[in-house]
């Protein structure tokens, strides 16, 4: 799948205040496009408002970052418009009803209305039908994604998936608008062993195509992994050599209030 370019994060002291204490603080990440970053914590460490706050969703309270040369706060709307969200409950879940083609149609449709140049909107309905296509081929291919080795094959509903398969469906739609920058929430969450592994394989490969890729997980397979941030600031001992282990402090009491206010950021 063709990348425009994966986004370079840099972060240093960063961090997020909600309306009863931290969400995160004291942050520090350096990773080059193309990585795989996890963010690795347990639940209510700030993990999903660090991830939102680095992809333009949430804003910061303190600290520096940069994503794609765009600095945050100032450059929220910039980072947004070269990230995408993959699974983030309650932010972009999938809509359980809708069938594996319906979702795609849709944000496929999304992007031609939306994130394309005014000229492909005058291209004829037909070379926009074949170009919407083409981006959903490339992007069930990028996510691991074979809709004939469904239930149902694309008729199938999203509340029929296996959780691995709604994890390629979602990393795939997040894939339309070929980001620099890919957010995937609870990564290895209700996943078995040999699930997980697949998971942490095919955000490599998606990193490996030149997107970057940022990962919130309990638990990071550090073989695959460019960068761990530890959203609870304990060291990852599991870590390989030469891997970037980044350590932050949260106080997860603020995290759910951060949560909340995702939406007015």
């Amino acid at each position: 799948m063709n990348s425009p370019g994966g986004a370079a994060i840099s972060a240093e002291g960063f961090g997020l205040k909600g309306p009863r204490g931290w969400a995160f603080r004291s942050v520090d990440v350096e990773a080059a496009p193309g990585s795989l970053i996890a963010l690795a914590g347990p639940s209510g460490s700030g993990r999903t408002c660090l991830l939102l706050a680095l992809t333009g969703r949430m804003r910061p309270t303190e600290g520096r970052a940069e994503v794609g040369g765009h600095s945050l706060p100032r450059g929220m709307a910039a980072v947004r418009r070269i990230s995408a969200l993959g699974p983030v409950p309650g932010v972009s879940d999938l809509d359980p009803a809708l069938t594996v083609d319906e979702h795609l149609r849709e944000r496929a449709l999304l992007r031609r209305r939306f994130d394309d140049s005014f000229r492909s909107l005058l291209r004829p309905r037909a070379e926009g039908a074949r170009a919407a296509r083409r981006r959903i081929d490339e992007s069930l291919a990028a996510a691991g994604l074979d809709r004939s080795g469904l239930v149902k094959e694309g008729r199938t509903a999203v509340r029929d998936l296996e959780r691995l398969e709604a994890l390629r469906l979602s990393i795939a739609l997040a894939l339309i608008g070929r980001p620099g920058l890919l957010a995937v929430d609870d990564t290895d969450l209700k996943l078995p062993d040999a699930d997980r592994i697949a998971a942490w394989r095919l955000l490599r490969s998606v990193a490996d195509s030149g997107t970057t890729v940022l990962a919130v997980c309990s638990q990071a397979r550090t073989e695959e992994c460019t960068t761990v941030v530890r959203t609870d600031g304990a060291p990852d001992r599991e870590a390989s050599p030469g891997t970037g282990i980044k350590n932050g402090r949260t106080e997860g009491e603020g995290t759910a209030d951060a949560l909340a206010e995702a939406g007015r950021a």
